[in-house]
């Protein structure tokens, strides 16, 4: 009966990674079964402690339906370049059953003939390190018969190379001689016949005489080149790892992958994309017919590429005959060499194109064409060449092939997802973020922003200016946690809130408090979102430029910085309030006269904050920036990003300058009013000649009426004081205030009503009008459209 043979490879963690079709025929295990499986877990009992030191022995198994399995088994150390086992090639026979006594062979003749025909090269050199014997192995694999080598040298003739693989043979021949101890060590180089590249683990032991002088040396060679392959395989596979994917730059990551390959697995390598991918779009479906693809990378052995014959950013459209279009169609790797059709062909169509690149061309024997995808869309294609490199590619390179680019392909995708996603959030807070402030003259304003380029994506940064009635201005900078689509939305449901909040004309700590509520809010209508990941910091000022009072609250955000005339840069004092979100707790608001002409800074973290940097210092920088003179604001917000950002900031930054300006006594005019109706005549009359000399005769009649509707109503609905104020800015403003604190409403009057109609009027002939909340009461207020000067 023939028996059934087996081999396994064990690594050096005594895992299983190799399985023969022998081995499950004598165990009944499947290769998926076993592999990645500890090798003790098949044993039925410990092997003998002689099998574990010789290497050999009997051992027995626990067979896949329960039965114990006796096996003969010898193992061969497979070593690293360190001499060090790097794991085991298991050979196992079935254990025979005891045999009929036979006559056993003895003699040197026998053990002769076994040794000659053993299928391992083997040899033995005299201690001057002379050929005295070899088996048939070796000589066929020298290619000389013995007879040729016996007392030659070992690098006399033209037998050996004279390279280094023969060089450090000779030095560990001579080395066993001199100490008399065996030498174990693994070598590899290129094979004479056909040049691809081979591994040999070597053992090299002494052999004694009678007395125990060595006297010869004892070789055996045994062909490690597989595993060698697979190392290096393996190693190549781990470094594309680390070495794939270190960007989030669609092009950058295909560069990569050329740089990886060339020349350790290709002579040539391109990378082509399909145009979609280095856009914003989504993917477009598969073209059945011809295919056009963008060549993104490639890169050769020979410096500059001359057999590419596409360029770099070049379109190029390939019909369906053509691999990478049969690649991507089948979703698979295709291998082409030389005397196929469809190589030939696709080799001579690029040599009739680019007949300058055509003798670097030459020689080009082996090619694999793997489509880039990425779960489970395809990207683009990936063209591997072997020009000079004698080695075909073969169905494990195909496998090698596969798995780089399937690497590199996720890195792109990744890339593009990326890319996508920051686009998307740009053109949204883009589109969320003023574009244009609005005019007015409370102060002059310049701002920059500019998003983060880190792999987090943009941020939540915001910053607006509000104008508010009675020629004030509000100015807002904020920040919303985290980075991406989600915060930039986050940050334009906060924007929004803050300007509905601004028009009623809130405090700033009272907007703060409102934009609290509405954060907390926010978290719970997200499904498991918590607050940290909403959340926001945020500084809203008013300044009054009749008053020149600045009021300012802060919710967790960085204080504003002043400059005044003449004066020195210098934080804003701010009581510091929780960030957004967190609730409960109050936040205060803190007031200051200005100078005219004063400078505001507002600006978000990503200004002053950054891990490698110190915040202190980055303020002190702020403050310098702010000290030095400019040509305008523009200028000044340049020469501020200049002197704090770092070369890469790791977040976005808003900055928004603001210099002051103030209207003066001859641009407003007040008015206390008596609580008697009476006295609504004479005021009227004291308005109407305050306009007649701001020389704006034309608007007295629709102001006229203003007055006297505001007025009326105040004696008539509200509670002393009253006071009446005009402000002539770029619109004329009428104020009327009183103590009262309820605030009147538009109703519609019946027809034989004889009053109700006030507000309307007011409404119908004004530009805008509404109402505020004051520290005493309330303040009405209508504007009315100048003509521009």
């Amino acid at each position: 009966m023939k028996q059934v043979a087996a081999a396994v490879i064990i690594d050096a963690r005594g895992m299983v990674t190799g399985w023969s079709e022998g081995a499950r025929r004598l165990t009944g295990h499947a290769a998926e079964a076993v592999v990645g499986r500890p090798a003790a877990d098949l044993l039925a009992e410990d092997p003998p402690p002689t099998a574990m030191t010789e290497l050999a022995g009997v051992v027995a198994l626990r067979h896949r339906d329960g039965h114990r399995v006796e096996l003969t088994v010898s193992a061969c150390a497979v070593l690293g370049g360190d001499g060090e086992a790097r794991g085991f090639v298991v050979t196992a026979l079935p254990e025979p059953a005891a045999p009929e006594p036979q006559p056993v062979a003895q003699g040197p003749a026998s053990l002769e003939r076994a040794i000659r025909q053993a299928s391992v090269s083997m040899s033995a050199f005299d201690t001057n390190q002379r050929y005295t014997w070899l088996n048939d192995a070796a000589c066929d694999l020298m290619g000389v018969e013995e007879q040729a080598l016996i007392g030659q040298f070992y690098a006399d003739g033209n037998i050996v190379p004279d390279d280094r693989i023969s060089e450090g043979f000779l030095l560990n021949l001579r080395e066993v001689t001199r100490t008399g101890v065996p030498v174990r060590y693994e070598t590899f180089g290129k094979n004479a016949d056909d040049g691809r590249e081979h591994a040999w683990s070597m053992e090299m032991w002494p052999v004694r005489d009678d007395l125990g002088a060595v006297v010869s040396v004892g070789i055996a060679a045994f062909d490690s080149s597989e595993q060698h392959w697979s190392r290096r395989r393996l190693a190549l596979l781990n470094e594309a790892a680390a070495a794939i994917g270190t960007t989030l730059d669609v092009v950058r990551t295909a560069e990569e992958l050329v740089e990886l390959v060339v020349p350790r697995f290709a002579d040539f390598v391109s990378v082509d994309l399909l145009d979609w991918v280095l856009g914003a779009e989504e993917p477009t479906p598969a073209q059945a017919d011809e295919v056009v693809l963008h060549r993104v990378a490639h890169g050769s052995v020979t410096e500059g590429t001359p057999e590419a014959v596409i360029a770099l950013g070049a379109k190029d459209t390939y019909p369906p005959s053509t691999p990478p279009v049969r690649a991507i169609a089948e979703g698979r790797a295709v291998l082409g060499r030389v005397g196929e059709r469809a190589f030939d062909e696709w080799v001579a169509e690029r040599n009739a194109r680019e007949p300058v690149g055509r003798p670097y061309r030459k020689g080009v024997h082996s090619m694999v064409t793997v489509p880039l995808r990425a779960r489970g869309t395809t990207l683009g294609v990936a063209v591997f060449l072997r020009i000079g490199r004698p080695d075909p590619y073969t169905e494990d390179d195909v496998v090698l092939a596969e798995e780089l680019t399937s690497r590199a392909a996720v890195c792109v995708d990744n890339a593009r997802r990326f890319a996508r996603e920051r686009t998307t959030a740009l053109a949204l807070q883009h589109s969320l973020l003023p574009r244009g402030l609005p005019g007015q003259a409370a102060v002059e304003v310049a701002h920059r922003y500019l998003p983060c380029g880190s792999v987090a994506g943009i941020g939540g940064d915001w910053f607006d200016v509000i104008p508010l009635s009675g020629s004030r201005v509000a100015l807002c900078v904020g920040d919303v946690v985290g980075h991406g689509i989600q915060s930039s939305a986050t940050m334009g449901r906060l924007r929004t809130a803050v300007r509905t909040l601004a028009d009623v004309d809130l405090p700033p700590d009272e907007l703060l408090t409102h934009l609290d509520d509405l954060v907390t809010h926010l978290a719970d209508e997200e499904d498991g979102a918590d607050v940290a990941e909403l959340g926001a910091t945020c500084l809203y000022a008013v300044y009054d430029p009749v008053s020149r009072r600045l009021t300012l609250a802060s919710a967790g955000h960085p204080p504003p910085a002043v400059v005044p005339p003449g004066g020195v840069a210098e934080l804003i004092e701010v009581t510091a309030g929780p960030p957004l979100g967190v609730g409960g707790l109050p936040f205060e608001a803190t007031e200051l006269k200005l100078p005219e002409g004063s400078l505001l800074a507002l600006y978000t973290d990503g200004l002053i904050e950054d891990r490698d940097r110190d915040i202190d210092h980055a303020t002190a920088e702020l403050c310098r920036a702010l000290n030095l003179p400019g040509a305008s604001l523009d200028a000044v917000c340049d020469a501020v990003l200049k002197a704090v950002l770092p070369e890469q900031p790791g977040d976005d930054v808003a900055l928004l300058l603001a210099r002051t300006h103030a209207l003066g006594a001859g641009r407003v005019a007040t008015w206390d009013v008596p609580p008697d109706p009476a006295h609504v005549a004479v005021t009227r009359q004291a308005a109407m000649e305050q306009l007649a000399d701001w020389g704006l005769e034309e608007e007295a009649f629709v102001t006229e009426l203003v007055v006297s509707e505001l007025v009326t109503n105040a004696i008539r609905y509200g509670e002393p004081p009253i006071q009446l104020r005009l402000i002539r800015d770029r619109a004329l403003i009428v104020e009327v205030s009183d103590g009262s604190s309820t605030s009147p409403h538009l109703r519609r009057a019946h027809v034989y009503d004889e009053g109700g109609r006030g507000l309307l009027l007011v409404a119908q002939l004004t530009q805008r009008w509404g109402s505020r909340q004051t520290g005493t009461g309330k303040t009405i207020w209508a504007e009315q459209p100048l003509p521009t000067e």
